[in-house]
């Protein structure tokens, strides 16, 4: 089993930044990849990046793509998000996840999934 903690959500003003991070414990070694979902009220969940530990690959959902940037500490097992220029539709519960392969993160389908951490931003 893998423990997925999730940290530095809050509230920030629309324009503004915050960094998300994510500590893995537990089975580490079952997986390849880490990243990061969200779920707004009333929509369902949906992929939002994600880092591949070997080769060093990342994927990001288009309406984030040059304002996220995430990045992964193997040797430490954590993953960040830095989330700039963040707009009131950024507005959701974060949840760090894991998985084989990025792949699987991309599609939806993580192996592991944190408990989530809300980011508010205002308008």
């Amino acid at each position: 089993q893998v423990q997925l903690v999730e940290s530095g959500g809050g509230l920030v003003q629309a324009g503004g930044s915050l960094r998300l991070s994510c500590a893995a414990s537990g089975a580490t070694e079952t997986y390849t990849a880490m990243g990061w979902f969200r779920q707004a009220p009333g929509k369902e969940r949906e992929f939002v990046a994600a880092a591949n530990w070997r080769g060093g690959g990342t994927s990001y959902t288009d309406s984030v793509k040059g304002r996220f940037t995430i990045s992964s500490d193997n040797g430490k097992n954590t993953v960040s998000l830095q989330m700039n220029s963040l707009k009131s539709e950024d507005t959701a519960v974060y949840y760090c996840a894991a998985a084989t392969y990025i792949l699987k993160l991309r599609l939806g389908v993580p192996d592991y999934v944190g408990q989530g951490t809300q980011v508010t931003v205002s308008s």
